[in-house]
C-alpha cells in the first residue's frame, strides 16, 4: 500500500483545490478525520481502511503520489495531478 504524508494530503488538496470538507465526502471519511489526517507529524497512521480510503479518493480525482526514492528530481516525496 502506499504510504502518504500530512504534507502530501495537503498539497494534492491544493492541487485538486478541494477543502476538507470535500476530500471528506469524496473518501467518505468525517471531517474530524481528514483533520487529523493533516495534522499527523509525517506518515499518516490510521486504520488501513481509512488510508485506502483517502488515497482511492486523491487518486481518482487525478492524484498521483511520489513515494520516498521514486523517480522524481530530488527524490523526495511529492504529489503530482496527472493530465486527464
Amino acid at each position: 500500500m502506499n504510504m502518504i504524508t500530512a504534507a502530501q494530503l495537503r498539497a494534492a488538496r491544493a492541487l485538486l483545490g478541494m477543502d476538507q470538507r470535500d476530500l471528506a465526502e469524496a473518501s467518505g471519511l468525517s471531517l474530524p478525520t481528514i483533520q487529523r489526517m493533516e495534522a499527523s507529524e509525517d506518515v499518516i497512521r490510521g486504520q488501513v481502511e481509512s488510508l485506502m480510503k483517502l488515497i482511492a479518493a486523491l487518486e481518482t480525482a487525478g492524484i498521483e503520489l511520489i513515494n520516498q526514492g521514486a523517480v522524481s528530481d530530488s527524490g523526495g516525496r511529492g504529489v503530482r495531478l496527472r493530465l486527464r
